[in-house]
């Protein structure tokens, strides 16, 4: 689970603006977040599937998130891609 210090520091990563939370950016910032949690547990914990299984999930939402980024602002696209250090 992603503490509320982890989530502040993942959202103020890729925020376009103070408030910002839920943009397309933020959302794939917490993604990666939980992402690597979950990695982490699962290199401890092999036989974990439904934990496998959600972490196929989040990957998911997270490619969907970026796709969407990528076709209305290709900058801020390649902005949170280098921010997140994925391989896109």
């Amino acid at each position: 689970m992603i503490t509320k210090e982890n989530k502040a520091k993942a959202i103020a990563l890729t925020q376009t603006h103070k408030n910002d939370v839920g943009s397309p950016q933020a959302q794939s910032s917490i993604l990666t977040t939980r992402i690597q949690q979950i990695t982490d547990h699962l290199k401890s914990n092999k036989h974990d599937h439904m934990a496998r299984r959600g972490l196929m999930q989040m990957v998911g939402k997270r490619k969907k998130l970026l796709k969407y980024l990528e076709a209305k602002s290709f900058d801020g696209y390649k902005k949170a891609v280098a921010d997140l250090e994925l391989r896109k």
